[in-house]
């Protein structure tokens, strides 16, 4: 049954937070005639693009608009907005939570006139009837990942700006070996890091060198599409699921027998989506996905963690044979009041291959920490490499590296 065939939930006894006001009138249901006038035609264009609520009244006076809140957000350069009812609107910036004590106490109304302008009637409907919503709005100015959900105190969203403009590998200052990564034509590449670390914008700046470089056939499977890219080499694709495929397992499938060249799984997610992830790298396609892993070795592990002891056996062959590259991405503030990104960086060399298949992770650690050709690196050499530059302190450098004491060595050369 899909969402719109969904009857109308159960009313729920009310809870400790705030009430909620009753939903927009559903549309009748096929073939039933509604004597009441017809209502005016809904834009073909997401409401976002307008920025101001079309369908009910506006927020409560003294309070912002929704674009008004992501335009200042955008101008500071906040990575998140946080909005809730009986709370001050919060942005994100550089890593740190900011009041804007300017802006009243968001009430109720206003919460629901924002919602209004960057969703559909049907929209706020699942929302009221699950109590979560997930998904993507285009302010024309930049794009929004939307995450709506119930507390104690009320309705609340969270914001997550993506920006109109896609940065280039050189812009994000990556090493030259995130080229070389790029200029695989086939395997798997697996882009890693925590909610926050900025995988997503170095994924998108990874595509956009392959888009400029190559004639390629990409297909992106996200939940939500992020960043948008406009073909130029490539032809791209971008499917989101909910709204183009119910599934990432479905689109991921389903691509094999879309001619494509490269494949983006915005996330792996379970066992399905990384079998066909690792058969289509082995049919001659390259296949890119993230996952929430913090190393490169712990990227490995939870891959083979998937699976049970029975296949894991079959399914180490078949990683050490497709694995082009893992890069574990976590970000710190650097010296200028800005953030940077650090990485693990494993190149599946020949020498990595056999360790993979022999459970030997402490010595892939050693290789990816010497193993300077290849562009291999770890977070606490890319770190010092930071340091060195004169980009962070060592206070960062101690504060932010997963291994301190390595660290601290490093830092007194004794590594």
């Amino acid at each position: 049954m899909t969402q719109s065939q969904r009857p109308p939930a159960p009313p729920r006894p009310p809870g400790p937070g705030t009430p909620r006001p009753p939903a927009p009138p559903r549309p009748p249901a096929g073939g039933v005639q509604d004597s009441s006038p017809p209502p005016a035609p809904a834009q073909a264009a997401s409401p976002a693009a307008v920025g101001i609520p079309s369908r009910g009244p506006g927020p409560s006076p003294g309070q912002p608009t929704l674009r008004e809140i992501v335009q200042r957000a955008d101008e500071l350069g906040a990575s998140d907005v946080h909005l809730g009812v009986n709370e001050t609107p919060r942005l994100r910036y550089r890593g740190d939570m900011t009041p804007q004590e300017d802006w009243p106490v968001t009430d109720l109304n206003s919460f629901m006139s924002w919602l209004r302008e960057v969703l559909t009637d049907e929209e706020i409907h699942q929302f009221q009837e699950n109590l979560d919503f997930d998904g993507a709005a285009d302010l024309g100015f930049v794009r929004i990942r939307i995450s709506i959900f119930d507390s104690l105190s009320g309705p609340a969203m969270v914001l997550r700006l993506i920006g109109a403009t896609i940065l280039t590998l050189e812009q994000l200052k990556l090493p030259d070996v995130f080229k070389k990564i790029c200029n695989y034509h086939k395997g798997l590449m697996l882009i890693t890091g925590p909610t926050g670390s900025g995988k997503s914008t170095t994924m998108a700046a990874m595509i956009d060198y392959i888009n400029k470089n190559y004639a390629y056939h990409i297909i992106t499977i996200e939940d939500p599409v992020e960043f948008v890219h406009q073909s130029r080499k490539s032809l791209i694709k971008h499917r989101e699921v909910g709204r183009h495929t119910l599934k990432f397992f479905n689109a991921l499938k389903g691509a094999l027998r879309q001619d494509p060249d490269m494949m983006l799984v915005g996330e792996i997610r379970d066992k399905e989506t990384m079998q066909i992830a690792i058969k289509a790298a082995s049919t001659g396609h390259l296949v890119a996905g993230t996952l929430h892993t913090n190393s490169a070795i712990k990227t490995l592990t939870r891959v083979l963690d998937m699976f049970s002891a029975e296949e894991q056996s079959s399914i180490k062959t078949s990683l050490s044979e497709t694995l082009v590259a893992i890069i574990a991405q976590l970000l710190c503030k650097t010296t200028d009041g800005k953030r940077a990104a650090f990485h693990d960086i494993l190149i599946n060399t020949d020498v990595i291959k056999e360790y993979i298949m022999k459970d030997q992770y402490e010595e892939i650690n050693q290789i990816m920490l010497k193993d300077s050709y290849e562009g291999m690196t770890t977070m606490n050499r890319s770190l010092y490499e930071l340091y060195q530059e004169g980009r962070i302190t060592e206070e960062i450098c101690l504060d932010v590296s997963p291994f301190p004491n390595e660290m601290s060595q490093m830092l007194r050369g004794r590594v």
